[in-house]
């Protein structure tokens, strides 16, 4: 039976067990989160593999919602985790937390190594407004495969090849119904995805 390459973390993960983090950010997170989901653009597939992410800048790293957290209806901080280092070339990355990172984790390191000024990142599944924004708004080659070392080196391709930081979303060619949303803080990302 061969499995379907969503949802699966392709990366080595050190994954330092940790408590929830009970933090106000992480409030704003759920939050969002929240409101991506009652949108229908952060759920699961009728295979049950969760789809979506979001994550907000933090030190020197990020916090991201968990791999598989997608289908979850309603999350909580035991559902996000830190992620404090990232090696793209080793294709490694450190997290701390009660669960392990999101499997676009390192494309989200990329989007916040690209722009100081990127303070959140989400990562949904949106069949209309893919369709609407592939190869019109910055868009990923089609043969780069999503939660790889090949997709952040895409991503900062895209970054320094077009003026991303005035455009705030990317349509990933390789990654069907896939968009990644980013701003100055999750209101700017999250309104691009369910107001605009």
């Amino acid at each position: 039976m061969v499995m379907p390459d969503e949802g699966y973390i392709k990366y080595h993960c050190r994954w330092i067990q940790a408590e929830p983090m009970e933090m106000e950010v992480v409030k704003e997170l759920c939050y969002w989160r929240g409101r991506l989901f009652a949108a229908g653009i952060i759920g699961a597939d009728s295979n049950g593999v969760g789809f979506g992410n979001i994550s907000i800048r933090w030190d020197q790293g990020c916090i991201i919602s968990g791999t598989q957290t997608g289908g979850i209806e309603t999350i909580g901080p035991e559902h996000f985790t830190k992620v404090t280092q990232v090696d793209l070339a080793a294709n490694s990355l450190v997290c701390s937390g009660p669960i392990q990172a999101s499997s676009e984790a390192m494309t989200h390191a990329a989007i916040y190594r690209c722009n100081a000024a990127v303070q959140a990142v989400i990562h949904v599944h949106d069949r209309a407004r893919w369709m609407q924004l592939l190869h019109i708004a910055p868009t990923t080659d089609a043969s780069v495969p999503y939660g790889t070392p090949e997709m952040a080196w895409e991503i900062e391709r895209l970054f320094r090849k077009q003026s991303l930081e005035s455009r705030g979303m990317i349509a990933m060619a390789g990654h069907t119904d896939g968009i990644i949303a980013f701003g100055r803080n999750l209101q700017e990302a999250g309104s691009l995805l369910v107001e605009g």
